[in-house]
């Protein structure tokens, strides 16, 4: 049997070191927000296979020849482009494809979506909205399922103690998109939304069974066990399903990463560490935080 509360510290530690780490990415980077955010333009074409146009050549095009000045220019497989530009009226975007045919050759458009700035604000408010709903609904489940077990922790405690695992959670694949957005020019949009709430989806999930193996474990033994002793044995008994169900789960995202869609890649990106890190949280920062809650409320009671 594995000590986990006796090493919640290193545990802990870690995670702490990595919120901070984060924390401190956006502050200084920011997130930078996509066109769903913002407004513009989303394009995805193809141009022929047997060409060597590269992403440089196409970004050169559009502002010497062309004039746009904001645009992000990424590659897919198969001469596959991926471009954002600023709001585009379907005039301008017409015209920009008949230049990018006489330029390049034929030109296979996949999609072509242009949101407006007024649209955009909406998007981004709708998705904190949203967003914060979901924690609030989620802490209030917990503690509702968790009142018959107000001894020793009240059942309140669960909910907050989810919430900061559910921060923890979300914060760090936040820190690296802001490190990526920084050195990569990685923008988020409403998918990155949809992500983080995936992933605190799954994470709330596995945090729920182990909450529930202590609850099962405190009603049986009631009043004599120890409630550190009682949590420990309660994530053993946890362990082995919490690693076999995430491990499935990454292995599919892992294939999806390297074989998926080039359009993808982020939102799979997100879901992969928002897995691996909500599978650590729900094993050694939720139940570690709950015993060292109420280790403190011991000593302060005394």
């Amino acid at each position: 049997m594995i000590n986990i509360i006796g090493k919640r510290t290193i545990f802990l530690s870690v995670s702490g070191t990595l919120m901070i780490a984060s924390i401190a990415a956006i502050a200084i980077f920011g997130l930078k927000p996509g066109i769903d955010f913002t407004g513009g333009a989303l394009w995805q074409f193809k141009l022929p296979v047997n060409s060597t146009i590269d992403a440089r050549e196409v970004e050169g095009f559009f502002r010497n020849d062309l004039g746009v000045k904001e645009i992000i220019v990424q590659t897919g497989a198969e001469g596959m482009f991926l471009i954002h530009l600023p709001v585009t009226p379907e005039d301008a975007h017409q015209h920009y494809k008949t230049s990018l045919e006489q330029r390049f050759g034929s030109v296979d458009e996949n999609r072509f979506e242009s949101v407006g700035p007024t649209v955009g604000a909406q998007l981004k408010s709708r998705a904190v909205l949203a967003t914060l709903l979901v924690l609030v609904a989620i802490s209030l489940y917990i503690t509702l399922s968790f009142r018959k077990v107000s001894y020793p922790v009240k059942s309140w405690k669960y909910g907050v103690v989810t919430l900061v695992s559910l921060f923890h959670d979300v914060i760090i694949p936040m820190g690296m998109l802001a490190v990526l957005g920084y050195a990569k020019g990685v923008e988020i949009d409403t998918a990155f939304v949809v992500a983080l709430l995936v992933v605190v989806g799954f994470s709330v999930h596995d945090t729920i069974v182990v909450f529930d193996r202590i609850r099962e474990n405190l009603l049986i033994r009631r009043h004599t066990a120890v409630f550190e002793e009682t949590v420990n044995d309660s994530i053993n008994q946890t362990l082995v399903r919490s690693i076999n169900t995430s491990l499935t789960l990454v292995l599919v995202l892992v294939a999806m990463l390297i074989a998926g869609a080039p359009s993808l890649r982020l939102f799979v990106l997100v879901i992969l560490v928002g897995t691996v890190v909500g599978t650590y949280s729900s094993i050694f920062v939720a139940s570690p935080l709950l015993t060292l809650w109420h280790r403190f409320g011991k000593n302060k009671g005394r």
